[in-house]
């Protein structure tokens, strides 16, 4: 669709803003200054005739500037190596076959970056061009994005080198002198070897698990789900590994309602939440199994979830960390581990349609606390 205007280029009108010169896209009723990416068209003579909000922001130009001057005077953008880019492409000369240029990055004046984009409007194939629309975008998220992934490989490659080596180093050890080793020593090296695969083996699913996640493609197979008995089994499961009894203090309260989830998240999520409290807390950690309010807004029946609630009597987690809790890489006071698992038990419980906090528990200590729709499937209503 081109973007027209009845005005001439370069006229002003001190009492309306510069997005209404932006034609067609006013008399749909949308505002120019509403897009989220910045947007410059130019005429057919390659004047300025609209300069939305988000394109000087991104800019530094002020809209009244802009409008009216030559494109490659309002918008001076240079690639990578120094050219003069409207030069360079040369909009309104050149091939008369062109219609677009493809996403970029090129460089404003002062060497901020930008994503641009550029489609030529022509009256008809080959035909003049009637308008150069500009699409501008800022980097920073896209800088953030790779950043990220950035410190994902790298703490990816730092947490597998590690069993690799111990795995390599022990199976080569074994394969070159096994005659040396007594049953014992054979053993302990294939038992450190086994958990080393393990340890490799959780890493690469919390990696899937963060694909599926940021893709918005975390599969939820549920079924009907026992909060209570779940939170149980991995009580006894640490206490079977040497944790005495009396330090967890299971509360649940009855009755609660019917709550279909995929019981092997579920797992994951307490998992995570419990290894939290027993490896950085202190004193007792308590898990409060109650009846809640859903978190979907739409739903204001009493009990229609479930809240679990894993608290412990440490130092707790400073007031500063709150907000970073769930982000990728956020590690407590005492390091270890890739700081992975909590940005996954959001992701999870986000999944379900439920709502995970983190706060100051009454002892002191690390509080999470973590909600569920009941989530029953639509064949059973």
């Amino acid at each position: 669709m081109g973007i027209g205007t009845s005005r001439a280029p370069g006229a002003r009108d001190a009492h309306r803003a510069p997005a209404s010169r932006c034609g067609d896209l006013a008399e749909l009723g949308i505002d120019p200054d509403e897009l989220p990416d910045g947007l410059v068209v130019a005429d057919e003579h390659g004047r300025v005739i609209c300069f939305n909000a988000a394109a000087a922001r991104i800019t530094a130009v002020p809209a009244a500037e802009a409008l009216g001057r030559p494109l490659d005077h309002a918008l001076p953008l240079e690639d990578l190596e120094g050219r003069r880019w409207w030069q360079l492409t040369d909009p309104y000369g050149g091939l008369a076959i062109r219609v677009r240029q493809p996403e970029r990055n090129l460089l404003l004046p002062g060497g901020r970056e930008v994503l641009v984009s550029a489609r030529y409007v022509r009256a008809y194939p080959t035909g003049p061009i009637r308008r150069v629309v500009v699409s501008l975008r800022d980097t920073e998220a896209r800088r953030r994005t790779e950043r990220s992934h950035a410190e994902l490989i790298a703490t990816v490659a730092h947490e597998l080198r590690s069993p690799l080596t111990s795995v390599k180093g022990f199976t080569a050890t074994l394969l070159a002198k096994w005659e040396r080793f007594t049953d014992d020593q054979k053993r302990l090296m294939l038992e450190t070897v086994d958990a080393d695969a393990d340890r490799v083996t959780r890493l690469i699913a919390e990696l899937l698990d963060i694909s599926r996640i940021d893709s918005g493609r975390l599969e939820v197979r549920r079924q009907p789900v026992d909060m209570g008995a779940a939170v149980g089994r991995h009580i006894q499961a640490y206490v079977a590994a040497g944790q005495p009894a009396d330090r967890f203090l299971l509360r649940s309260e009855q009755p609660l309602p019917d709550l279909w989830a995929d019981p092997d998240k579920i797992d994951q999520v307490l998992s995570n939440l419990i290894e939290n409290a027993v490896r950085h807390g202190e004193g007792t950690v308590t898990i409060d199994v109650t009846p809640a309010v859903s978190p979907r807004e739409g739903e204001d029946e009493q009990n229609t979830a479930t809240s679990v609630t894993v608290s412990d009597e440490g130092p707790g987690i400073p007031e500063e960390s709150m907000n970073r809790v769930f982000t990728r890489f956020w590690r407590g006071s005492k390091r270890g581990g890739t700081g992975l698992g909590l940005y996954i038990v959001k992701g999870i419980v986000e999944a379900h349609g439920g709502t995970i906090t983190v706060g100051r528990a009454r002892g002191g200590g690390a509080e999470f606390r973590f909600t569920l729709p009941v989530g029953t499937p639509a064949h059973l209503l």
